[in-house]
């Protein structure tokens, strides 16, 4: 009986590890894992409020707080439309996770040549502009905005966030 207590343990803990080591991969954080404090930002990519937040508040915590380590930031999104989703799922296409700041960054600073009309396909293509410049070619743009799992992720997280913090 000790030995199947031992096994279910074991098992347990392996599961939980992996499931919240899944759901943590799934938010984009930047700083210290260790710091007392974490900031969640729940925001859309074609929010020009977002938008004013991440490139006049962002910048200054990153430098004050972030980068010395005193604050854990996340960004978790919350995309209002499907030009948001496809937005957020390009940042997805970076591999590091600072690039992916980065990008998420210079996303939102030129959200006014991106974020405009109505054609899906224009926005995509302006977006991918943005992309080019962090070392994404077309290829893989094109690759992720086709990936269904990658927009399902987001659009759980943001689902999950309207049902548990409203």
């Amino acid at each position: 009986m000790k030995e199947v207590n031992k096994y279910f343990y074991k098992t347990f803990f392996l599961i939980f590890f992996v499931l919240t080591s899944q759901a943590e991969s799934k938010v984009l954080s930047i700083g210290s894992p260790e710091a007392k404090v974490t900031i969640k930002v729940f925001s859309s990519l074609t929010c020009p409020h977002c938008a004013s937040f991440h490139t006049n508040v962002y910048e200054k915590l990153k430098e004050e707080y972030i980068d010395k380590g005193l604050v854990k930031f996340e960004h978790h999104a919350f995309p209002l439309d499907l030009a948001a989703l496809n937005a957020e799922v390009i940042v997805r296409c970076q591999n590091k996770s600072e690039k992916k700041f980065e990008l998420l960054t210079e996303i939102y600073k030129k959200q006014t040549t991106w974020a405009i009309g109505s054609d899906i396909n224009k926005i995509n293509e302006l977006i991918k502009k943005v992309g080019l410049n962090f070392n994404l070619s077309n290829e893989k743009m094109d690759k992720c905005l086709k990936n269904n799992k990658t927009q399902d992720e987001i659009l759980e997280q943001r689902i999950e966030a309207q049902k548990n913090i409203k």
